[in-house]
């Protein structure tokens, strides 16, 4: 006979049979382990926390970092400028004081004097003078005329075009070009025994060539009597004409400099209307494709002309896409009341903070500083270690290729 199930349907409260109200429902479980009431209810002992659980409970959570993004690079904030009145009783204006850290002695030594007068006696000219460069004082001050930089400027002294931050004089019709210019820049240079030269130029659109075989016959001359002098040239655009960067670029020189001066948005306002930013570009691109990379190429950027942040972001990409091996940051100063006024006297620390996030971007030297400039001697040595360097590689290479290539003959 099959026994009978009887299924049992749970309520959800017990009446009590008194009140007729619905009392609490008390389950109890028990256990084939367990023995007695008391040891229901010991708790089985939990792992102690660690170090490291705490440190990790107590830092911030996910959503904090998600809601404040965080900036590795934070921008300082503006340093705190003296202001003065000036001007006649009832006509005074405000002017903002120089920093301290722009401030530099005034050029009077023995060494200063005598750079100065060799220029003048082979009738050189220097852009420390013509745009007269705060660094002039450390530059030519040094112990002997071997520890010093002069950077010639060559074809006069006078520019064809007219950029608003420089004080170059300019003229549509200089003066022609002196045909001796070669072989006494050559000839001072020499004299000095300088191990780095910087070379540069004002514009002479005025020119077919812009001034092109000129600058390349001063350095084939100062190769020939100097070879192991390293030449850097700091050249124009020649108005975008490439094949005289090519004739620059295979005069024998080292360092192929062009400035862009500044971001692209601020260009038109700041440099003369024929001067592009695009153009600048090229010039730096073809330099360094001609010479197949051997050459080194070097820009350089004014802060404190009014550009931002994401626009100076912006120019050092547009750099490293050329392949730009060198960039320098240096402070806008007015040089006349007739230039472009300046827009803010940038901190050192920002200048420090750009160095390191355009060493970061793969640049292979930057020297930033208020008083850095595209020639100053700041960067020289160690380009002048780097190119050594590639040299002393390039003759190991060559002589290891002509022994396997005798082992091969024998």
């Amino acid at each position: 006979m099959a026994s009978k199930v009887v299924r049992l349907r749970s309520l959800p409260a017990a009446w009590d049979a008194c009140s007729h109200k619905p009392s609490p429902l008390r389950i109890t479980r028990s256990y084939a382990t367990v023995t007695s009431d008391d040891s229901a209810t010991k708790t089985t002992p939990t792992r102690p926390r660690t170090t490291f659980n705490d440190r990790l409970n107590a830092g911030p959570s996910l959503d904090d970092f998600i809601a404040t993004p965080q900036n590795p690079f934070p921008a300082p904030e503006p340093p705190q400028l003296e202001t003065v009145l000036v001007g006649k009783a009832g006509r005074k204006r405000e002017h903002v004081r120089l920093p301290e850290w722009l401030k530099t002695p005034v050029p009077n030594n023995t060494n200063y004097k005598k750079i100065k007068s060799d220029l003048r006696g082979l009738n050189l000219h220097t852009v420390c003078e013509e745009a007269r460069c705060p660094n002039i004082s450390d530059c030519w001050g040094g112990s002997d005329k071997s520890a010093a930089t002069a950077t010639i400027m060559l074809m006069g002294d006078t520019c064809t075009r007219g950029c608003r931050f420089c004080s170059v004089k300019t003229s549509r019709a200089p003066a022609p070009l002196d045909p001796h210019e070669p072989e006494h820049t050559a000839e001072a240079l020499s004299r000095w025994g300088l191990g780095y030269v910087v070379l540069t130029s004002v514009d002479r659109d005025d020119l077919p060539d812009g001034g092109a075989s000129h600058f390349a016959e001063t350095i084939m001359k100062i190769k020939q009597k100097a070879p192991a002098m390293l030449v850097e040239a700091l050249t124009g655009d020649y108005a975008g004409d490439l094949e005289m960067v090519e004739r620059v670029a295979r005069s024998g020189l080292d360092v192929y400099a062009h400035n862009v001066e500044t971001v692209e948005e601020l260009t038109p306002m700041i440099r003369d209307r024929r001067a592009t930013f695009r153009q600048s570009l090229a010039v730096l691109e073809r330099a360094k494709k001609f010479s197949e990379g051997r050459l080194i190429t070097k820009t350089s950027i004014m802060l404190g002309l009014g550009e931002t942040e994401e626009q100076l972001w912006d120019a050092l990409k547009e750099l490293r896409e050329v392949d730009v091996d060198v960039v320098t940051f240096g402070q806008y100063m007015q040089p006349t009341k007739r230039h472009m006024k300046v827009h803010e006297y940038v901190a050192p620390a920002v200048f420090e903070m750009w160095r390191q996030r355009a060493l970061d971007m793969g640049f292979l030297y930057c020297a930033s500083g208020p008083l850095v400039r595209s020639s100053y001697k700041a960067g020289e040595a160690f380009i002048e270690n780097v190119i050594k360097k590639r040299a002393r590689k390039a003759q190991t290479t060559l002589a290891e290729g002509t022994t396997v290539a005798s082992t091969r003959d024998l």
